[in-house]
């Protein structure tokens, strides 16, 4: 299926080429795919571009339940985090570095302490 208008979320065809064998296959048996898997992630990057709802994807893409069925199936079995390190793989390999991040830095702003920033007997009571 050919959309008519496309979105700067969409994905190119280079970026599909690298993307695609990232994703879980797809299963041998059951009824085929009605709607391509392209298509789904490209709308998944339109949510996550653009902060919309899922209810209020642009009807070019596939339905908003299909494509939340996918989103939430690719996060609970970490799809989402696989994808993640072999894209930063890729990229720090393609700088010439270790395609593994050798340290971390943590700021305070970071790692938050308590809720209040303190604890409640600092705080002076009202009258």
């Amino acid at each position: 299926m050919t959309r008519s208008h496309h979105y700067p979320s969409d994905l190119s065809d280079a970026q599909w080429a690298i993307l695609e064998p990232l994703l879980p296959a797809r299963q041998p048996k059951g009824r085929p795919p009605r709607v391509e898997r392209r298509e789904v992630v490209n709308a998944i990057l339109y949510v996550l571009r653009t902060g919309c709802q899922w209810r209020y994807l642009p009807v070019e893409f596939p339905n908003w339940n299909t494509v939340y069925w996918y989103f939430a199936r690719w996060q609970e079995d970490g799809t989402w985090e696989r994808v993640n390190d072999a894209l930063r793989r890729r990229v720090r390999e393609a700088q010439g570095r270790d395609p593994e991040p050798s340290a971390a830095i943590m700021d305070s702003q970071s790692a938050k302490t308590t809720e209040k920033g303190g604890t409640a007997a600092t705080t002076p009571a009202r009258r």
